[in-house]
């Protein structure tokens, strides 16, 4: 039996890893998109002359981030030819923005607002069909011992890749003679960018065990949910990836203004955010990372679980002193370190639980449900600092953490190293098998409570934000628009809606087939 290695021995072998490399690499290919979506586009559109309200419609254009999980079974199910299962799907992602990038610079000179937030929505498309190809091959690919390197490496990069967008902003205003480089070479560059980077995908090593690919559409829609909850624990797991990291994205949600309306000035905050938090947060997601390696998964997310939901004490703090600047850039040092061994140990666990023959799928999912807390934290924390005040807020974001160890108590219970080997073992069925129209009909139910879930959800958050604003509280508008959708928004949001109800009502049929059983025709 081999002897199992030391942590810097395996620290050692990962770094020489080209699977660890490639992967990190394919991070910058990754953040450059997003960075291009959310910062160069909406600058370009205002240095055009073009109103601050047809420019938020045109941010409606990261919609496609939203909505990936709906296409990613297609990435499990078919391959394209030459490059096995993923890296195809990354190439064709990377040759698809450089045409989109080029796209965009012929528009430079004159451009079409319509023709734009066209190109913009295509771009963000290949933008989220590439991160899914790329979250699925880091699945497939890494050994565990490189994951936790992986994941610091990986958000360092994406980090380093929305940098360079918005460096983009500031080489378009170049001075170059009498004028400056102008838009439509700055986007052609950005595309050119993709292009060297295609070598990366071309070159990437293939997994060392290549699992199985669905051999159906019904098997890689069905079955990343059916194999998940036939896990113990399956709820609880769910239940634990919306609610970790509950308590960090209350207190961060809300930290600039909290900042601003504390006497701190637009520099010192511009500061302790884009420079004191990016360093720190990349710092500890390094750091949550390789401590994951050494300590275990599950000992870490207990660790940071505990560091990051207390690390509104520090905001706390300077909420009830003067204005303390070394305070306030220590506060916010302590939270995005936190934040980032936190989000570090809690990758790990996402690749973890994601099985390789649907990494895509899973992945994507298991990234939706966290994206949700982070959705619905902004709107409750507003409303909950408006109520209480400052101070008690953030040390009211201090007792929301423990809902999510509450639920890693359920599955991976305190001082346990690893994630236990249970959780790999499908659970037998239970319960009375259930017929296929009984699945149906239950499907639908399931889906139309889920419908109205969201609607609720939707207009409460939106009640929310009304009274920060300082109007009155009501769900009305929201249902009216939901009725009679007239602009992009109020359609995007219909479609979120009834996306939660079909998320909804597939997991329930999806849970009641893994825990009972489907009844074989005529019995």
């Amino acid at each position: 039996m081999a002897n199992k290695l030391t942590t810097t021995q395996s620290l050692k072998a990962a770094l020489k890893s080209w699977r660890l490399g490639a992967v990190t690499l394919l991070s910058l290919s990754s953040g450059l998109p997003l960075g291009i979506v959310l910062y160069v586009v909406p600058s370009w559109m205002e240095k055009s002359g073009v109103d601050i309200k047809t420019i938020g419609v045109l941010t409606l254009a990261q919609a496609p981030y939203a909505f990936k999980f709906l296409w990613s079974p297609l990435l499990d199910r078919y391959s394209l030819p030459g490059l096995g299962r993923k890296r195809g799907w990354i190439l064709l992602g990377q040759i698809a923005l450089a045409l989109a990038a080029f796209a965009l610079a012929t528009q430079a000179g004159a451009p079409s607002v319509g023709m734009v937030g066209a190109l913009t929505l295509l771009f963000a498309f290949a933008s989220a069909s590439q991160d899914i190809a790329i979250d699925a091959y880091t699945v497939d690919t890494l050994r565990p011992d490189e994951q936790g390197l992986a994941v610091g490496a990986r958000t360092a990069m994406y980090r380093i890749g929305m940098w360079i967008a918005g460096g983009a902003i500031s080489f378009a205003a170049l001075k170059v003679g009498a004028g400056t480089v102008g838009w439509g070479p700055t986007l052609a560059g950005l595309g050119v960018l993709f292009l060297l980077l295609a070598p990366v995908a071309v070159f990437a090593p293939e997994p060392e065990v290549q699992a199985p690919p669905p051999k159906t559409m019904r098997e890689a829609v069905w079955e990343p949910f059916t194999g998940f909850f036939q896990k113990p624990r399956a709820m609880e797991i769910v239940a634990f990836l919306l609610l970790y990291k509950f308590a960090d994205n209350l207190a961060v949600s809300l930290v600039r203004p909290f900042l601003l309306q504390a006497g701190y000035g637009e520099v010192d905050v511009g500061i302790a955010s884009t420079t004191v938090g990016l360093l720190f947060t990349m710092a500890g997601t390094f750091v949550g990372g390789y401590l994951t390696n050494s300590l275990g998964v599950g000992r870490a997310l207990w660790l940071f679980g505990f560091l990051q939901s207390s690390a509104g004490l520090g905001y706390a703090l300077v909420a009830s002193t003067d204005l303390n600047r070394p305070l306030m850039y220590a506060a916010m040092a302590l939270e995005a370190g936190a934040s980032g061994m936190g989000t570090g140990a809690f990758s790990v666990l996402l690749i973890r639980l994601t099985q390789k023959r649907f990494s895509a799928t899973q992945y994507a999912l298991f990234s939706s449900v966290f994206a949700l807390g982070r959705t619905i934290a902004g709107p409750i924390a507003g409303a909950l600092a408006d109520a209480i005040g400052w101070r008690d807020f953030f040390l009211f974001t201090v007792v929301c953490g423990i809902p999510g160890l509450a639920m890693l108590q359920r599955f991976v219970p305190f001082g346990t190293r690893e994630l236990p080997e249970s959780l790999e073992r499908p659970e037998a069925s239970t319960g009375a098998p259930v017929t296929r129209s009984g699945l149906l009909a239950r499907g639908l139910a399931a889906t139309l409570v889920g419908v109205l879930l969201g609607a609720v959800s939707s207009a409460t958050l939106s009640g929310l934000k009304a009274v920060k604003e300082g109007k009155g509280f009501s769900l009305v508008p929201t249902f009216e628009r939901m009725a009679a959708p007239g602009k992009v928004s109020d359609w995007i949001e219909l479609a979120s809606v009834l996306a939660f109800g079909l998320i909804v009502g597939f997991g329930t049929a999806a849970y009641l087939a893994a825990r009972r059983g489907l009844k074989a025709s005529g019995s």
